[in-house]
């Protein structure tokens, strides 16, 4: 690959209808560069990322690109269901195939200056082994099974994705850019995909929810928020550590403020008038004992005016209040109480889940794992009342708070605060919302501020047991880590089902695999603290 290749973007602006997605975003990237683009969902990422692969045009603002050929995965393989497995191969190595003809062309026109220098770009392409590697990463990707005549509308969604992947990183651009490359990918396919991405000597921009990756494979970190950027250096690791020193820069500069407001105040009310004790006369000279007076008023005047213009200024000027550490509350007694909070026993939904004894302590800890389908999300339906099982029987013992996977809007003329059910200054503290949102409507919410409406009214609540179905989903990653912080403190009991790798690997509890047909995989699936 080459090493005067870069990715220039400067001041791009994007509208769609009235709604400003990106205002003045400017980045740029070098070879060698491996780019974690996070946000909230809605934020603006996958929208940057169309951007800097120019499948659409910014409205205002320049992008530069410099790359021996640029790869870009979108979330969907954007072919008809009547294309074929070869014509997806085909379309993501476009610029190999074209280069191919052109060489075919030059060679038999003789034009061997022009010869010269596509054989020096194929061979830049690796262009000579593009099919090989096509075949390589499709079974590494668990599709290799696939033959070239098969049809696209007999794929699976996952199996598309797959496709879209193997096809894109095979083709050896300079310039990748992924939107959303982990999804559908098992533990062996993801290990492959990071071993890929690490090796890649051109520049990667990804969109991902995927700390996992962020912290193996990428080397700078940009965040898109309010329709701007912010970058951070060092990788997920130095995401996380400036996200945390700004934290903790906002709480300092917040407290000097308080400090300043009450040292000000204290000194317009009571140390400004300390100018002179009260005295006797001297030598009986009156004259010049109430000109000292006047003059000691007069200070006080000059004291006072000065302190309140100081107070003027600084309430010109506040330091927003920083929100909460987010806190999950349970009864007093949680901790301490004795037996089981749920029960199942001969539960079964339809063939989607069927699980023989199930009881969850007081306290524990539970990790529900397993493929996609095999009915972990049926199962946290079920413990929290939202799905009756066709067979056996539920008990559940305390109060029950419930994240779902989905948000459901039952009323999507409710403002943000009456879904909420709390104070505004209670909402306020949390942090998840701006003041000015508290009057949306919920259904003109986006899917991010709709988790972080669900997540605010499970803040809002106290509960025995929670039972969050993929938690970290929608979710900023500076709030996730923020979830993971309050769940490490909550002494009630917590089911979890999640596919985040990071949650996972940093899981201090049981686990609870559920392979196909939904039982829980073991000699037993009867689980106990």
């Amino acid at each position: 690959m080459s090493n005067v290749s870069y990715l220039h973007a400067r001041n791009l602006v994007k509208s769609y209808g009235e709604h400003r997605v990106l205002d003045g975003v400017s980045l740029s990237a070098s070879p060698g560069q491996r780019i974690g683009l996070v946000g909230e969902n809605g934020s603006g990422k996958s929208t940057l990322l169309r951007l800097l692969a120019q499948q659409e045009l910014p409205d205002d603002g320049e992008i530069t690109v410099v790359a021996q050929g640029v790869g870009y995965l979108a979330q969907v393989l954007d072919l008809p269901d009547d294309a074929t497995v070869g014509d997806a191969v085909d379309a993501a190595l476009v610029e190999i195939r074209l280069l191919e003809q052109q060489i075919a062309v030059a060679a038999e026109e003789q034009l061997l200056d022009e010869l010269g220098d596509l054989l020096t770009a194929f061979e830049l392409r690796d262009g000579y082994s593009a099919d090989a590697r096509v075949s390589s990463a499709m079974s590494a990707l668990g599709i290799g099974f696939l033959t070239r005549e098969r049809q696209l509308g007999t794929l699976s969604g996952g199996q598309r994705a797959r496709l879209a992947l193997a096809g894109v990183l095979s083709a050896e651009p300079e310039l990748l850019l992924l939107d959303e490359p982990t999804n559908h990918l098992d533990d062996q396919a993801l290990a492959w995909l990071e071993h890929r991405l690490r090796a890649h000597r051109g520049t990667l921009v990804v969109v991902t929810h995927d700390r996992l990756l962020l912290e193996r494979v990428t080397t700078a970190i940009i965040e898109v928020d309010e329709r701007k950027i912010t970058r951070y250096g060092n990788g997920y690791a130095g995401y996380v550590a400036e996200k945390k020193a700004a934290r903790q820069r906002w709480e300092q500069a917040y407290a000097e403020w308080v400090g300043e407001i009450g040292h000000w105040t204290e000194w317009r009310g009571t140390t400004a008038h300390r100018v002179a004790p009260g005295r006797p006369i001297p030598d009986h000279n009156k004259c010049k004992y109430n000109g000292d007076g006047r003059r000691v008023q007069a200070s006080i005047r000059t004291r006072v005016r000065s302190a309140s213009e100081r107070l003027e200024r600084l309430y010109a000027d506040p330091v927003p209040k920083p929100p909460e550490p987010l806190h999950l509350n349970a009864p007093l007694d949680a901790a301490v109480r004795e037996g089981a909070v749920l029960e199942l026993q001969e539960a079964r939904v339809d063939q989607r889940m069927c699980v023989d004894e199930l009881k969850v302590e007081a306290g524990q800890r539970l990790l529900v794992t397993g493929p996609n389908g095999v009915g972990k999300s049926t199962l946290l339906d079920v413990l929290a009342g939202v799905l009756e099982p066709d067979r056996g029987t539920v008990t559940r013992n305390g109060v029950v708070g419930y994240l779902p996977q989905e948000t459901v809007v039952a009323r999507p003329k409710q403002t943000v605060l009456a879904a909420f059910g709390g104070s505004a200054e209670k909402l306020a503290s949390l942090g998840l919302f701006r003041e000015s949102d508290f009057g949306k409507q919920v259904g003109a919410l986006s899917i991010g501020q709709r988790r972080r409406l669900a997540l605010a009214r499970l803040l809002n609540q106290e509960s025995d047991v929670l039972l969050l179905d993929e938690p970290t989903n929608h979710l900023s990653l500076a709030l996730v880590e923020e979830l993971e912080a309050a769940l490490a403190d909550y002494p009630g009991a917590v089911v979890v089902a999640s596919h985040d790798r990071l949650l996972r690997q940093r899981w201090r509890g049981e686990e609870l695999r559920m392979p196909a047909g939904g039982r829980p995989a073991g000699s037993s699936s009867r689980v106990k603290a």
